[in-house]
């Protein structure tokens, strides 16, 4: 990773809001004139939850125009990521096959405008737990995989295309022998869209066998958890495991369990974009930290 200094930070910082999560790794400070280049240092962005095709003027009614604004907005960023994942439901559920596929393929095409081509997707439950995932793995391949960057040890997993929420016994095992392969000095990040573990499972916001995996992952010093589903930034640990969930980039959604039920928090004309965004994740093989730093969607991005 080359080194940011101070002008140029400020203006990332200027460009994009940006906003650093508390108790998340370093502080802002490191990331001034004092940030030291190395090769085991990178970052990442991370979006989620786009739901193209979705239409609804009280929650968004720049629902066509949000995901190319996003897919700008990283453009534009000062030092560009390494890579960028996509931490599921690309699209909005649709009953139709074929309208199902054409939204996908939409997707794709949008976000292939990407200045950076190593780009990483997983389903969510809109686009795959009505036909466990055929149509994405059409599109984008496995639902389930393991990747390597500068040393970093990255898990996807897929608790979606079951249409109970569930991982499933063969994707258990799958980890649990991915994991016992790990040196016990390997970082370990893995990428999923629902929470692993019970959020607020009376709105879905929970996997069926997620605390098996989270058992599983327990084993491993080194381990963090990103997600999406909720959309909302959200925080927690288990054990010495952090979570962290990403904002939506099409409306957000209340905290959990703070209304009687789940829906859209409607737009609000005086705060276009308020509560949609996506974030950078920096890396440092060298420390467990996670340096956070969250990007809004704005006007005119």
């Amino acid at each position: 990773m080359t080194m940011i200094d101070r002008r140029d930070f400020l203006k990332l910082a200027g460009l994009a809001g940006v906003t650093f999560v508390t108790g998340v790794g370093c502080s802002a400070t490191t990331l001034g004139a004092s940030a030291v280049s190395s090769a085991d240092e990178f970052h990442f962005v991370q979006l989620s939850d786009t739901h193209w095709g979705f239409t609804g003027d009280a929650a968004n009614p720049d629902a066509a125009g949000t995901l190319p604004k996003a897919v700008a907005a990283v453009n534009s960023l000062a030092q560009q990521p390494d890579f960028v994942v996509f931490t599921g439901d690309l699209t909005h559920n649709s009953d139709d096959a074929k309208e199902r596929r054409r939204r996908l393929a939409q997707f794709k095409d949008i976000v292939s405008q990407l200045k950076v081509k190593d780009v990483r997707f997983m389903p969510g439950e809109h686009d795959g737990s009505l036909d466990k995932s055929e149509a994405y793995q059409e599109m984008f391949g496995p639902t389930h995989y393991t990747f390597e960057h500068k040393g970093v040890h990255f898990i996807v997993l897929d608790n979606v295309s079951d249409p109970k929420g569930r991982l499933g016994d063969s994707q258990v095992q799958w980890l649990e022998a991915d994991i016992e392969k790990q040196n016990i000095n390997t970082q370990v990040i893995v990428l999923t869209h629902r929470p692993l573990f019970e959020l607020y499972p009376q709105w879905d916001w929970w996997t069926g066998d997620g605390m098996q995996a989270v058992s599983i992952l327990l084993r491993h010093p080194k381990v963090s958890v990103f997600y999406g589903h909720i959309h909302q930034e959200h925080h927690f640990k288990t054990g010495h495991i952090d979570h962290h969930a990403s904002r939506s980039l099409i409306f957000p959604l209340p905290a959990p369990g703070s209304q009687p039920k789940r829906a859209a928090i409607n737009w609000n004309p005086a705060m276009p974009y308020d509560g949609l965004g996506f974030r950078a994740v920096e890396v440092n093989q060298r420390h467990e930290n996670r340096d956070i730093k969250e990007y809004p969607v704005k006007r005119g991005a």
